[in-house]
């Protein structure tokens, strides 16, 4: 069994680094914050974290980090490693770094997720694997106990590809959401019957159903933040951009996160954009 390395431990890698103990794979967790997740051991520094591990697992904020720490492995002995970049950053962060990553004896796959922390947690978020097909495969074994929706979906970069097109449609949906309640609500229909509605038919996506608790305000935690959403929808659109094509739907969708930040809803759950364009329809 490859030992696990999980880099950077907010959210999503404290999620990741928790399943993987939780199903006795061995890993171990290091973040430049010194950030410590219950269960996982921690690495003292990178080079120790490289040491001990034979998978590599980024979970980073942004292109920056992401870069930063893939020039600081460069640094390391990668001599058989594999590296598995899971953030959400535009696909040229990797592709570029690939040749140097594999004279240094390592492979690299983009594996971006689909899926906030609590669905890390449950083993059920999707994983979409871009890289050559001896290191995905690797990586399907690697990341199989996170998860069943595993998919190599082809060379390096086009898991990030997928992941635009998959949470680009679930953003976009929620921008399409948030109009239409606003005419449900000015002609009188109750939100929890709109919504269950939806839910329980053609029109209706898994997404919006786990979440009713919390756009009806009986779950007040937060999976996944607006801030965080708004990032990765910056995201999205560059990639789309990369390809020739305008996404207006992805910009409706930024128009909303944005004001619902400017409210001081950074760090809400993105429930609360749904709950909000009720409430002030």
């Amino acid at each position: 069994m490859d030992r696990i390395g999980v880099i950077g431990l907010g959210r999503m890698g404290a999620a990741m680094a928790g399943r993987f103990a939780a199903q006795d794979v061995p890993v171990t967790g290091w973040t430049r914050s010194g950030r410590a997740v219950e269960g996982v051991a921690q690495a003292a520094d990178l080079p120790a974290l490289v040491a001990a591990s034979d998978v590599l697992v980024t979970s980073l904020y942004d292109d920056a980090a992401v870069e930063a720490v893939l020039e600081a492995l460069l640094d390391c002995d990668l001599s058989g490693k594999l590296i598995l970049e899971t953030s959400t950053v535009v696909p040229g962060v990797v592709k570029a770094r690939a040749g140097r990553i594999a004279a240094a004896g390592a492979a690299i796959c983009d594996a971006p997720i689909s899926g906030g922390p609590e669905l890390v947690a449950a083993g059920a978020c999707g994983i979409f694997v871009g890289g050559e097909e001896a290191a995905a495969a690797r990586a399907l074994a690697a990341l199989s106990p996170l998860t069943g929706r595993i998919f190599h979906v082809g060379p390096l970069g086009t898991g990030m590809v997928m992941k635009t097109v998959n949470n680009a449609m679930l953003q976009s949906y929620v921008a399409g959401l948030v109009e239409q309640l606003r005419v449900a609500k000015r002609a009188g229909l109750p939100l929890e019957t709109a919504l269950t509605i939806l839910c329980g038919g053609p029109a209706g996506i898994p997404m919006i159903r786990d979440r009713l608790p919390k756009i009806l305000g009986e779950d007040p935690t937060t999976g996944f933040t607006i801030a965080g959403i708004l990032k990765d929808n910056a995201v999205f659109q560059r990639v789309a951009a990369e390809m020739g094509v305008e996404t207006p739907t992805l910009v409706a969708a930024e128009v909303e996160e944005r004001l619902a930040i400017a409210k001081g809803l950074a760090e809400a759950d993105p429930a609360i954009l749904i709950a909000r364009a009720w409430q002030d329809a």
